[in-house]
């Protein structure tokens, strides 16, 4: 983009609407048919809709501008400084039109078009402006999604800013009748926005009440200014990792087909499509000279362990060696356990490092990674201590990253240079964020549950004691386990008590986060040895235990839970063919908030529905996971599917002017 040296008056000022017809046009061809256009416009709909024409002296009042070049496509911005947008400030309207090759400013007095001049703002490529607002129109369409809108939800207008949405009314003028979606903002103004026209609307998805301002006001287009600032900053930072990561070199991964098979062979379950597209994924990233880095997403249970386990018994078959971090003690326990049954048979040594060996043991561990006869091994943070040497390091798959600290995520991205990285992620990423990243980050999803599995069966009721006794026998009576959630550590004894007097003939366990890593390991390690039949725990049993015989979760004070642990917490059951039950039970009245929240997690039964169902805190939460808490405000500002778009078509442009 450059500026000439003066402004200069026309009489006349013709406007294109940004639409695939149009941006496939050049600036000339406007010219030499320029006189057509306005002959169609007086006899066809098309370009009566499409194109706005004005003339110096002509009565038009301001607003019906603003509306029509809303209407055409363009953005409503501060100051105008690309094709495609327009602004307005007092009597003075400026618009770049994508038919011109330099923006306009037209001055009102009063309704009438004073003046209009050729502003001296042009650009030097035509061809690659369009090319952005091709991309920026295709991305309004793909972030829309207004399906399934109810009053009352909050949505974006990309000029506007946000509103509530208050239904559609239909208004009759002379020659039509035009249905409209009706917004409310502040102080009790109204956006009337035609239906048909909604690609500038996007639902509103945000980690709390957004604030509303008034029409007009210039809160909004400072809100997004700001925002496409910080947005901008993350797709440089993401497109310099990319970069750094293009330029590493490593040996590319081979085929074994042979270990492959045999470890395939002892996996009970049949694999999903999703699972085999996941390896699939892995398997060419691997074959490549440049790292991977790819997030790997799947609900609960899913079976995102497995494929990790298959891509680590494979980088130790091309002789690097592979590392599993878990954000907790308990979580790679149950890894090390898991992985020493599959791999057994096979010539791979697999180790566990965490801070609870002996100071000898955990010395003989770290002999072994620094001389190389360490192949896998699986740890919680302790692994990304100074002291831990790899003799040559290949794969890091890394469980929950959110999960982990500050300190130990900027280890991560130095490591993600050189290093083949496979990030596990038990939180749905938003279709929309999957879509805006796509091009940096490679994003494989596991959205099809096992062959055979039931959904968990939802029941949400006023606790009674008859109910909790009815759901305890009834999983005894085919000797599977439960796990009793109660979330107070100080009466957690009398509940222990409680469950005693009600059902004689039950065992029942204590796990919470105030026993030492050890006892409650080895509690853990009990109950999964069917020792004791109920699990009485706190929230600690949220994150990734995987027990096939527990058969039945039962929640006390479920009101007291966000929907997304409540979520996670259900997913801990429903893990074989038999089906599972889980009971949320609440005591007194439930307030709004807490009714919502509740008929969310009974309309999320349908397996997989973590992906598909509009659980709002759980696409925000695996949004926050993937761009990191200090974007958290930025997504709040402008609401998650507009940050989206505006990432999308920042990160196309970065790569534009990089290419």
């Amino acid at each position: 983009m450059q500026t000439q040296s003066s402004p200069k008056t026309i009489d006349q000022l013709f406007v294109a609407a940004i639409t695939p017809y149009f941006l496939e046009k050049g600036n000339v061809w406007f010219e030499e048919n320029l006189q057509k256009i306005l002959i169609a416009r007086k006899t066809q709909a098309f370009f009566q809709d499409h194109t706005l024409f004005l003339e110096k002296d002509q009565q038009y009042s301001i607003s019906e501008l603003l509306r029509k070049l809303d209407e055409l496509g363009y953005e409503k911005v501060l100051a105008v400084e690309q094709m495609g947008e327009f602004s307005h400030r007092g009597g003075v309207v400026e618009v770049f039109p994508i038919n011109s090759l330099n923006a306009r400013r037209i001055e009102f007095v009063g309704n009438r078009i004073e003046s209009i001049e050729v502003l001296p703002l042009t650009f030097q490529d035509e061809q690659q402006a369009k090319n952005l607002l091709k991309k920026r129109l295709k991305s309004q369409e793909l972030f829309s999604d207004l399906k399934g809108i109810r009053e009352g939800d909050y949505l974006v207008h990309l000029d506007h800013g946000v509103g509530m949405f208050d239904g559609f009314t239909e208004i009759q003028s002379a020659s039509w009748r035009t249905r409209y979606y009706v917004l409310s903002y502040a102080t009790e103004d109204k956006l009337f926005v035609p239906v048909g026209l909604e690609r500038k609307l996007s639902r509103y998805i945000g980690f709390e009440q957004p604030r509303i301002s008034r029409l007009g006001s210039p809160f909004w287009q400072k809100t997004k200014r700001k925002a496409k600032e910080e947005i901008e900053k993350l797709a440089k930072d993401l497109l310099a990792l990319y970069a750094r990561r293009e330029i590493s070199s490593r040996r590319a991964y081979v085929s074994h087909e042979e270990i492959e098979q045999r470890l395939q062979s002892t996996f009970p379950y049949q694999e999903t499509p999703d699972q085999m597209q996941a390896l699939h994924d892995i398997t060419q990233d691997l074959a490549k000279t440049e790292p991977m880095d790819r997030i790997l997403c799947g609900d609960v249970g899913f079976g995102k362990t497995e494929v990790a386990l298959r891509a680590m018994v494979h980088a130790a078959h091309n002789e690097y060696q592979a590392a599993l971090l878990a954000p907790t003690t308990i979580l790679a326990h149950q890894h090390y356990q898991n992985f020493q049954g599959r791999i057994k048979d096979l010539p791979v040594r697999l180790e566990m490092l965490s801070r609870l060996q002996s100071k000898k043991e955990q010395g003989r561990i770290l002999k072994g990674l620094k001389e190389g006869a360490v192949d896998l091994v699986i740890g919680t943070h302790r692994l990304l201590s100074r002291d831990v040497e790899f003799k040559n390091l290949g794969l890091l798959v890394i469980d929950d990253e959110q999960k982990f600290g500050v300190r130990q995520k900027e280890k991560f991205k130095e490591m993600r240079v050189s290093l083949d990285v496979l990030s596990l992620s038990a939180t749905p990423i938003p279709r929309t964020l999957y879509m805006a990243l796509s091009s940096l980050k490679k994003i494989s999803m596991i959205q099809t549950p096992p062959e055979g599995r039931l959904p968990v069966k939802t029941t949400i009721a006023k606790r009674k004691d008859s109910m909790i006794k009815d759901a305890l026998e009834k999983e005894l009576e085919r000797k599977g386990q439960i796990y009793y959630l109660h979330n107070r550590i100080g009466t957690i004894e009398q509940t222990k008590n409680f469950i005693g007097k009600l059902v004689p003939k039950a065992s029942v366990a204590i796990a919470h986060g105030r026993l030492r890593e050890r006892q409650l390991i080895g509690v853990m390690d009990d109950f999964r040895a069917k020792k004791f039949d109920v699990l009485l725990a706190t929230t600690i049993i949220e994150n990734g235990l995987d027990l096939p015989n527990v058969g039945t979760i039962i929640v006390e004070d479920a009101t007291k839970l966000g929907l997304s642990q409540a979520y996670q917490i259900k997913g801990r059951v429903g893990r074989s063919n038999i089906q599972s039950h889980a009971y949320f039970l609440y005591g007194g009245r439930l307030g709004e908030k807490a009714k919502l929240r509740l008929r969310a997690l009974k309309e999320a039964e349908e397996l997989g529905s973590g992906w598909r169902i509009a659980l709002r805190d759980l696409e925000i939460r695996g949004a926050g996971n993937i761009l990191g808490k200090e974007q958290a405000g930025t997504v709040n500002s402008v609401g998650l599917n507009l940050y989206c778009q505006i990432l999308s078509e920042a990160v196309e442009k970065l790569k534009t002017v990089v290419q």
